[in-house]
């Protein structure tokens, strides 16, 4: 008798990226040198302390369950944190950490979705948004943004898209895949209207030209869920810490859903995100200035190539570059380029139909990878 899956797994798409990375690797193992810029994997260490600290850990046996919000001492330093960077006041009461910012969004996407319910994603979005809404019953509803507007969100639409139906908001600032930054009065007006914000803040911090990355946290309001985490600001994706910031009246709820879910993140890797926090600042001021200069670089030499670059990226780490005078199949072109230029890039279409047409580079990675990058796809697109 065959397997029967339930209806939900088959509303949910490959992640692209992922899907570039793991064939990227069977080419490796085949003998293949590949340019990773599929990724948004920082290339620079993590904080030398963070690292320190999850090492005394394990070797002191810090290996058992903690409580299910997270230490106490992370969830404070969360907290200082907060206030340092966006002046709000946090209680630490209302921080649950979680394995990675990605089990902070299944969790608040569970307490919030019902089969049926709506969720309004701005688009082009971090491919997992709509997925995570879709595997919690509910229907995800995309508001396009333009690149010629910097692809900065417009309330006005988003306030059209409401309908009785919709239960969340969810806003990526910094943005993946486009690097946009919204402003505090974009913030606020979405936050104005009625239904709960979902603040995905994890490129918070990496900002350029003097922009600011304004936090939903800093609007003072009771029906805002803030994501966050170390994986990005600190170089720390492989130990998959994250947390939310939730209204206090959500706090039990998610503690609950946490417990039964996920029992509670990694204790010595919550010791590591303590450090972080509290002694990491010098790594994201070195890796900020760092993909600024980066940023330039590579929009310079896709530009070169023909891309269309109609601004550089405000925030994040990653170029959405139109890619139509190439292909307006962008699946087709990243997977070319993997196969013929051996460099891995993400297809616009994984960020939805409003990103198709589009390829997704990260500049998360040396100068040298970057330069070989934009060689190696003169050679491929000139050939092509």
């Amino acid at each position: 008798m065959p397997l029967r899956l339930a209806g939900r797994v088959s509303t949910v798409a490959p992640f692209l990226a992922m899907e570039v990375l793991e064939r990227a690797i069977v080419l490796e193992a085949e003998g293949a040198h590949v340019v990773h810029l599929e990724i948004g994997e920082p290339d620079l260490a993590p904080p030398p302390e963070a690292v320190e600290a999850c090492a005394r850990a394990l070797a002191a046996g810090e290996t058992r369950y903690t409580d299910s919000r997270g230490l106490l001492t992370l969830r404070e330093a969360i907290a200082q944190d907060a206030a340092c960077r966006t002046g709000a006041r946090v209680d630490p009461g209302q921080v649950l950490v979680t394995s990675g910012t990605s089990a902070a969004m299944l969790l608040v996407f569970s307490l919030l979705v019902s089969p049926g319910d709506e969720v309004i994603v701005p688009t082009p979005h971090y491919p997992c948004y709509p997925n995570f809404v879709r595997v919690c019953g509910g229907v995800p509803v995309f508001v396009p943004a333009r690149a010629e507007q910097s692809w900065r969100v417009d309330p006005a639409a988003v306030r059209a898209a409401l309908t009785p139906r919709t239960r969340a908001i969810v806003l990526g600032s910094p943005a993946n895949p486009t690097g946009a930054v919204q402003d505090r009065g974009t913030i606020e007006a979405l936050a104005d209207l009625g239904v709960p914000l979902v603040s995905d803040e994890i490129y918070g911090g990496l900002v350029y030209d003097g922009e600011t990355s304004a936090s939903a946290l800093s609007l003072g309001r009771d029906d805002v869920f803030v994501l966050d985490g170390v994986s990005k600001r600190y170089a720390m994706t492989g130990f998959r810490l994250g947390w939310v910031v939730a209204p206090a009246e959500a706090a039990r709820p998610l503690q609950v859903l946490q417990q039964n879910l996920f029992i509670s993140a990694n204790r010595f890797v919550q010791h590591a995100a303590v450090a972080a926090l509290r002694e990491g600042a010098n790594t994201t001021e070195t890796m900020r200035a760092a993909y600024a200069s980066r940023r330039e670089r590579l929009v310079a030499g896709l530009r070169q190539l023909g891309f269309g670059v109609t601004a550089l990226p405000a925030g994040a780490f990653y170029v959405f570059a139109d890619a139509r005078a190439f292909d307006a199949d962008s699946r087709r072109l990243a997977f070319d380029l993997l196969e013929r230029a051996h460099v891995a890039v993400t297809p616009g279409i994984d960020f939805g139909e409003a990103g198709e047409g589009f390829l997704r580079f990260c500049y998360a990675a040396s100068e040298s990878d970057l330069a070989l990058a934009l060689e190696r796809m003169r050679g491929a697109l000139r050939a092509a």
